[in-house]
This record gives structure tokens, C-alpha cells and sequence, in this order.
């Protein structure tokens, strides 16, 4: 089995790309950087992202990670196989159908190529973005296809490890349907929903609550970037929304039927038996958490006084939410706890003064 030495290549200094460097530079393992945009290179070394690669020939990598706009995927695979001549290369695209296709356009041999989408992510961009941590507990995906040597599988698969994510391989076709079900289509919809609201009256938005806020947060992901991958993986999202066209037909014929109710609430109980499907957090089992909702003032501080109270209940806050209408001098915050530390969280916090609801 190979072994991860380096240097490793990453083309491409984002917000993923430098976030690979930080991460296997935590381990000691040399990253060459290489990016179209000098700044961008210069300020992904900076952060100890790497070691830009201006001058001369570059050491040959033992991987190269291309990490470029979904556009670009497919050609510059290609320009890095041509490049070296033993390097494994990867890449991080989140649709894997068309790189391949693009690749095989311009090579006959991509049996060093193997393709990979770490699952992590943020609203930020640009190399500034970068943390050592960003893949820790996250999920990346390895998506070998014909001709790939189990050798170079299990080095990508490495890389991910060492990266600090835990690893599923899935056909390219199987991880295209999958992410397009649970990133890609979660995108389109609540950009659809975000949408609705361009032309709403000012008396409308101001009843928004946290609902709206939860449903259109990754609405405001960079169009351009987003319509790249969108039409990237057109086939799989085509097939989930002729599916989601059938359902919203059927919610559309049962709200104007006075017996409609039944279909309504079948179509709202399949969306409660899908919810609870979703994983937990580092893709633990889904749980049931209970919630708490607490009051507190817009003051500074009173966030960390609340979270030092929650510590000292002894329960251990799985999520939270704040909901804090403009305007307002004070906010109300959602912590979502496992059920049997409910009672206690509600007594220490009420001792210490907070307005607590069940």
C-alpha cells in the first residue's frame, strides 16, 4: 500500500485548496502551490498553506489535488497528467460525471486519475477562508473508476484521512445522484423560496422569523459558481425534479379540492419520515433532540454567560439557533439537548436568572 510522503500539488489556492494545505501541512507533508492568480498563491503561502511554485521545475509531486471552478476540472486534470509522469491526481469538484468526460477528451490514459469531493465547505471564499480543520469528522467521498490501480485509490483515500475526513467510495454516478439529492437540490430549493421574496412588501418581511432565515441561508451561495455546478450535473438533478414537479402537482390539485386535506398531509408526513433520515452531526445516527428556548439581551456577553450557565447544568448543547428580530432589545435562543439533561439545563438556567421556555 502506498504511504503518503509528498510533496503534494494543489492547483488552485481557494478557499478548498488552501484549507488541504493548512490541513497536511499539520502532519509535516509538503504542498507545492499553483494557482493562475499570483495573489491568491501569495496568500495561501502566507498562511502556511504551502509553498508557491514560480521558478524553475517543480519537485514531481506524488499527488496533485486539483482544486479549480467546476468549469475547469476537466481540462486541467488533463494539463497535470501530462505534466508529471507518476503523480496520482485528484480533484474536488463536487460533480464527478462531467471532469471525467472532459478529462477523457484531452487524454487517452486516466488510469492515475481518481476522482474525490471532500464534503465540507463554507459561505466564505478565497484562501483567507482556509482552516487546518475545515475536514475534521467531515465526509469525502473517493469515486474510482475503470482502470484505476487499487494502488492510487488507496493513496487518495489516504490524503482524505490524513486531511482529517473519514472516507465512502461511491461510483461517479452513484456520488452524483447523491450529492445533487442532498446539496444540490437543498440549493435550487431554497433559492426558489429566497426568490419569492424579491418583490415582498417590507410589512411582510418583517413577521420573518427563524423558519425563513433556516430555509433561504445557502440561497446567498455565488450565483456564477453555482450555475457552473447546476448544469454540471444536470442529469441527476433533472430526474429529482420531475420528481419534486409530481409532488408540487399534487399539493397544488389538494389545496384546491375542499377534501384535499388527506394528500396534504400525506406529502408533509413523506417530508417528516425523509427528515429524519439526515444524519446527526460527524454522520451519527439522527436523534430526537429536546429544545429549550431561552431569553436574552441584546447585550454584550450575555451569549457566553449562557453557554457557561448551560455548561454548569451539565448538559451538552447539540445545536442551537438565535432568533433575533432588528430592532428588538432582546433575542431568544434555541439549544437543542438530548432529553434526559432537559430538567436539570431548565433548573440551573431559571436559577441563574434566565427566562426559560419548554
Amino acid at each position: 500500500m502506498n504511504r503518503l510522503k509528498g510533496p503534494v500539488r494543489v492547483v488552485g489556492t481557494g478557499l478548498i485548496g488552501a484549507s488541504i494545505g493548512l490541513a497536511l501541512g499539520r502532519l509535516g507533508v509538503a504542498v507545492q502551490l499553483v494557482d493562475t492568480d499570483d495573489e491568491s498563491a501569495l496568500m495561501a503561502e502566507r498562511i502556511g498553506a504551502g509553498t508557491r511554485q514560480v521558478d524553475g521545475e517543480p519537485q514531481e509531486p506524488q499527488v496533485v489535488v486539483v482544486a479549480v471552478p467546476p468549469d475547469h476540472v476537466g481540462a486541467v486534470i488533463a494539463a497535470q497528467l501530462a505534466e508529471t509522469t507518476t503523480a496520482i491526481v485528484t480533484d474536488t469538484g463536487s460533480v464527478k460525471s462531467k471532469p471525467l468526460i472532459d478529462a477523457a477528451a484531452l487524454t487517452d490514459d486516466l488510469s492515475r486519475y481518481v476522482g474525490s469531493h471532500p464534503m465540507a465547505g463554507s459561505e466564505r471564499s478565497g484562501p483567507l477562508a482556509g482552516r487546518a480543520d475545515l475536514f475534521d469528522g467531515a465526509t469525502w467521498a473517493i469515486t474510482p473508476h475503470e482502470g484505476n490501480p487499487p494502488d492510487a485509490v488507496d493513496l487518495i483515500r489516504e490524503l482524505a484521512e490524513t486531511c482529517g475526513a473519514k472516507t465512502v467510495e461511491l461510483s461517479v454516478d452513484d456520488h452524483d445522484l447523491a450529492v445533487a439529492r442532498v446539496s444540490h437540490l437543498p440549493h435550487l430549493m431554497s433559492a426558489l423560496a429566497a426568490g419569492t421574496l424579491v418583490d415582498a412588501p417590507d410589512s411582510h418581511l418583517e413577521l420573518s422569523g427563524q423558519g425563513v432565515r433556516d430555509v433561504t441561508r445557502i440561497a446567498g451561495g455565488d450565483p456564477r459558481l453555482w450555475t457552473q455546478i447546476v448544469a454540471a450535473n444536470a442529469p441527476a438533478l433533472t430526474t429529482l425534479l420531475e420528481r419534486i414537479r409530481g409532488d408540487l402537482d399534487r399539493m397544488l390539485i389538494a389545496l384546491g379540492k375542499d377534501d384535499g386535506s388527506s394528500d396534504i398531509t400525506s406529502l408533509l408526513t413523506n417530508g417528516v419520515t425523509g427528515a429524519v433520515r439526515v444524519p446527526g452531526k460527524h454522520g451519527a445516527p439522527h436523534t430526537d433532540d429536546a429544545t429549550v428556548l431561552v431569553n436574552i439581551p441584546d447585550r454584550p456577553g450575555q451569549l457566553a454567560k449562557l453557554f457557561a450557565d448551560a455548561a454548569a447544568s451539565g448538559a451538552n448543547v447539540e445545536d442551537l439557533r438565535i432568533d433575533h428580530s432588528p430592532g428588538l432589545a432582546i433575542g431568544q435562543v434555541e439549544l437543542a439537548v438530548k432529553p434526559a439533561s432537559v430538567d436539570q439545563l431548565v433548573k440551573v438556567l431559571t436559577e441563574r436568572g434566565w427566562v426559560v421556555h419548554r
